[in-house]
């Protein structure tokens, strides 16, 4: 049994469950914010991921993705969801405005969370020594080089999180942005299409739409770790 492909994947799970939690918790704090209760009222302002588990999207998919990384050894990205926060736009003084803070909060957590880890992550590893930061064997180096994983990990999924939110697809955050800027007929039509969002989102995933994203995202996670973050756990450890 491949002991580090193991601790791989569940350093992988716990970043992307954070990542989510901390996208729906960004949601629902924003609607507090503006005036609604409905999140906190139901137990979703909370950093208890048992509150937001959805049994598809949390554990049968991420679990799976993570099974066939550790079976067959596909270098697959893990991916999830969360149960959404319920959110009533009629608490809102301007319901249209309400919902395009609302709905960035979410990816602008997630970016700012990429960012912030990503630059404590560089400060931290300046300060280990060499010698214990590209060592391949001991307790401390293997220690500092999972922590390390971790946070490159945590990184990646915010952004990753971020980024695909934002596609104009209902009922993705990226389409309730686009229809503050809409005339009223776009928004509707964009309302229409909102039970057929599922259907678009996977046809864009089959016909490779997704890959811009993949590609963006790994460009960008690579610039934020930097050479020395990236050489000390994905070059030494391998």
């Amino acid at each position: 049994m491949n002991f580090e492909l193991i601790l791989e994947v569940v350093l992988s799970l716990v970043a992307v469950f954070m990542a989510i939690v901390l996208h729906e918790v960004a949601h629902g704090y924003m609607a507090l914010r503006l005036g609604d209760p409905t999140a906190r009222s139901r137990g979703r302002l909370t950093l208890n991921p048992l509150a937001h588990v959805d049994p598809v999207g949390t554990i049968l998919i991420p679990v799976m993705i993570a099974l066939f990384r550790f079976l067959f050894g596909w270098n697959l990205l893990l991916f999830g969801w969360a149960k959404p926060v319920p959110i009533n736009p009629a608490y809102f003084r301007n319901p249209l405005r309400g919902m395009l803070y609302v709905a960035f909060a979410g990816p602008g957590t997630n970016i700012v969370l990429a960012l912030v880890t990503a630059g404590l992550g560089r400060l931290l590893i300046l300060a280990v020594p060499a010698d214990l930061l590209f060592g391949s064997a001991g307790f401390g180096a293997n220690l500092i080089h999972w922590l390390f994983y971790l946070l490159s990990a945590f990184v990646l999924y915010n952004l990753f999180l971020a980024l695909f939110n934002l596609i104009p697809v209902p009922p993705l955050d990226g389409s309730r942005i686009l229809m503050y800027f809409l005339p009223a007929n776009a928004r509707r039509v964009l309302m229409s299409i909102e039970r057929y969002g599922f259907f678009i989102i996977v046809g864009i995933f089959y016909l490779g739409g997704l890959n811009l994203i993949f590609n963006g995202v790994s460009g960008l996670w690579r610039l934020l770790l930097g050479a020395r973050w990236l050489y000390a756990v994905f070059f030494v450890t391998s």
